[in-house]
């Protein structure tokens, strides 16, 4: 089969698309025909050799979330039956024609549901739909300030937190055209957050309080930034650090504003499967309905995987990218 390798990290040009043996389930694993492939900024970070939570032995396949057909059983498994379309998260192995995953990762789809948005809502609609309930604790008529807010996980935020109940959603975005998008999606507000005096713009959308939970995506300058705009007892969800650059915060800042900072790894979820299918099923719902929209910037071959990523990593896509598998079989 094809897939997207690096052999040793760096910048876009080190992805490589080549021949790989094709995968066999084992006892307890489904082999998944891959028709899309979703593509996170934890990819980028993986790519050029950032810190991250999981190691990234070479050659590695990239790709945590994946939509397409079952193409086989391993041992011990009875369903999906074979043909049946599914989503799952592997966490890794997506960028390629075939991926072998545990059954109790793969959550079958709605008939005729598109496997290019299911690619897109995995990963990104439930990292947004448990950061901002589990991590963030959102209450109803809370103030919410979204970075990053026209991308693909920053528009799941915006409407989930519309549709969790939240009071107000503050949109952060780098251009006009994105903070235009943000509010397309539903946020009442919107700042630059490249601005250097952009907490204070909060304050003065929020009356000088500030906002209850802030989903952080930039890192470096930005975290502390970012606490300037949370109100007291607020709370900042840390999702990743875009900016490539890490921070520091002294936690004497966090007490008398009791502060609450906390961070979220969405792969250590799949040892909750109920709960990630709870989720989904959700996200699945919302859609269906129509109360969810899904946020697609570009579909591309997965032979132009680092073309995508160069795309990504310099914030020249809004939405989500998708890699086709077999756009070049």
């Amino acid at each position: 089969m094809k897939a997207i390798r690096f052999h040793n990290t760096g910048g876009p040009e080190v992805l490589v698309y080549e021949d790989v043996p094709d995968p066999t389930p084992k006892a307890g694993e489904v082999l998944i025909r891959v028709e899309a492939a979703g593509m996170n900024y934890a990819d980028v970070m993986r790519r050029r050799g950032d810190d991250y939570p999981d190691a990234s032995p070479p050659p590695f396949i990239l790709g945590v979330e994946v939509a397409g057909t079952v193409a086989a059983l391993g041992e011990g498994v009875t369903s999906p039956a074979i043909g049946t379309p599914v989503l799952a998260t592997p966490g890794a192995g997506g960028y390629a024609q075939y991926i072998c995953v545990p059954a109790a990762m793969v959550i079958p789809l709605p008939e005729g549901f598109d496997t290019v948005n299911a690619a897109a809502l995995v990963a990104h609609g439930m990292t947004a739909s448990i950061a901002l309930r589990k991590s963030g604790r959102l209450v109803e008529g809370e103030t919410v300030l979204i970075e990053g807010a026209a991308g693909g996980l920053g528009s799941f935020f915006v409407q989930l937190a519309k549709l969790y109940g939240a009071g107000k959603v503050i949109a952060a975005a780098s251009t006009p055209e994105k903070r235009a998008m943000a509010e397309k999606f539903g946020a009442d507000s919107t700042v630059d957050y490249t601005a250097p005096d952009w907490a204070d713009r909060v304050k003065e959308l929020t009356g000088g309080r500030g906002v209850d939970l802030i989903m952080e995506t930039a890192g470096g300058d930005n975290v502390n930034q970012a606490l300037d705009a949370l109100a007291p007892f607020g709370r900042m969800v840390f999702l990743g650090q875009s900016s490539g650059k890490s921070a520091q915060i002294d936690p004497w800042r966090l007490t008398t504003q009791n502060h609450t900072v906390t961070g979220i790894y969405i792969g250590a979820y799949a040892a909750f499967p109920d709960l990630m299918a709870e989720t989904m099923g959700e996200l699945i719902g919302f859609l269906m309905a129509g109360k969810l929209s899904i946020n697609i910037g570009k579909v591309m071959p997965l032979s132009q995987a680092a073309e995508a990523h160069r795309l990504l990593e310099n914030r020249l896509t809004t939405g989500k990218v998708v890699l086709k598998p077999w756009d070049d079989a």
